[in-house]
């Protein structure tokens, strides 16, 4: 088979991490892939199996200046977007995200391979934009398969789109063993870690209003925030006016964040919106308790409440506070929580999660045979 998969990018992100393990797997099992880019500066923050043909376009860059400069943009994006797709003479096209999954279809008409899009984040939640919500509407119902990661996102669209979709979440890798966590850890400090983009809609807001109202009671436990993005400045303003200096930290992007979720004592994941959940995921293969806001998509279904980690109410700041006073007071529920945490590696495990995306190209394949044979 020869698989073509289409992003914007690769750079650092859920989806593109994504693209980037399933385009290694897939290299890895002797598939020949192509991966196509399209954005000017893109630059891979993921490794890739030297069996993946990485074909980058390198077009567009930077917020169009007008209407009329977007729409020629696109349009040149689409062009070169069949162009390579042809070359790459795919079997099947696999395209990550809203806008490429609307680009990829628009360059993918009249090219005999089914397609298939993902999308990677709740649609009710996330505005892509009046054009592209138009010309989602207009292209979505070509794709020969969707997938989506949870049910609730998958709803969404199946009650917008006719639209076969299946239910294929990320997979989740045991953590790397080049850390001894109990060589790591200053046993006289405790620390609250979360991670991801400094960005709305991952609530970092809310956790430091949660952790504001418990730190007094707490003197000895700090809360670190790795991750980089466009709120810093006012995260930094917030750390300031709540008088968390130097109980918090801001500690950026780190090419490694391992060592320092493994060296933490609980993880907290306080999202107002997700697609699935990377980050919550790894920190419960390292196998720390975590407490999750119980967003529209993504913790509900990778936390058991109660068993390997707590689910509280979406955006409730007092329910969050309670959560982390009631885990920061108990060592004994941390342990608990924490011992049951790495079984999201088996549950989300990859020869699991290949297994789903082998069933849907065996189905979607089928399918377009099928067809062929009844023109």
């Amino acid at each position: 088979m020869r698989l073509t998969l289409v992003i914007a990018s690769l750079g650092r992100g859920g989806a593109e991490r994504t693209a980037s393990v399933l385009a290694s797997a897939w290299a890895e099992k002797g598939i020949h892939v192509t991966l196509i880019t399209y954005l000017r500066d893109d630059v891979p923050a993921y490794p890739l199996h030297a069996g993946v043909v990485l074909r980058q376009l390198h077009l567009r860059g930077g917020a169009a200046r007008h209407f009329f400069h977007g729409l020629v943009r696109n349009l040149k994006v689409v062009r070169a977007l069949r162009r390579a797709i042809r070359e790459s003479a795919p079997d099947l096209i696999v395209s990550f995200m809203d806008i490429p999954n609307v680009l990829t279809l628009l360059a993918a008409r009249g090219i005999n391979a089914p397609v298939v899009v993902t999308e990677h984040t709740h649609p009710a939640y996330y505005d892509i934009g009046w054009m592209w919500q138009i010309l989602r509407r207009l292209v979505y119902d070509r794709a020969d398969a969707l997938v989506c990661m949870t049910t609730p996102v998958l709803s969404w669209f199946q009650q917008r789109f006719k639209i076969r979709g299946f239910i294929i979440p990320n997979s989740v890798d045991p953590p790397p063993s080049h850390v001894d966590k109990l060589l790591k850890r200053d046993m006289t400090k405790s620390f609250v870690i979360a991670m991801g983009r400094l960005s709305w809609e991952k609530g970092f807001d809310l956790l430091l209003d949660a952790f504001s109202r418990i730190a007094v009671r707490h003197p000895n436990w700090s809360l670190r925030i790795l991750g980089e993005g466009p709120l810093r400045q006012s995260l930094e303003e917030q750390v300031q006016n709540l008088n968390l200096n130097g109980r918090v930290e801001l500690t950026g992007a780190l090419e490694d964040p391992f060592p320092v979720l493994q060296a933490a004592d609980i993880f907290v994941f306080s999202s107002r919106f997700e697609g699935f959940g990377n980050a919550l995921c790894e920190a419960m293969a390292c196998g720390l308790p975590v407490i999750s806001f119980s967003c529209p998509s993504g913790p509900p279904e990778i936390i058991r409440d109660g068993i390997d980690g707590l689910l509280v109410p979406p955006e409730n700041t007092s329910a969050l506070a309670t959560a982390m006073d009631r885990l920061m007071c108990s060592a004994h529920e941390r342990i608990l929580l924490a011992a049951r945490a790495p079984e999201v590696v088996s549950r989300f495990s990859r020869q699991r999660i290949m297994g789903l995306w082998d069933q849907l190209f065996a189905e979607v394949m089928a399918k377009r045979e099928n067809q062929d044979l009844h023109q």
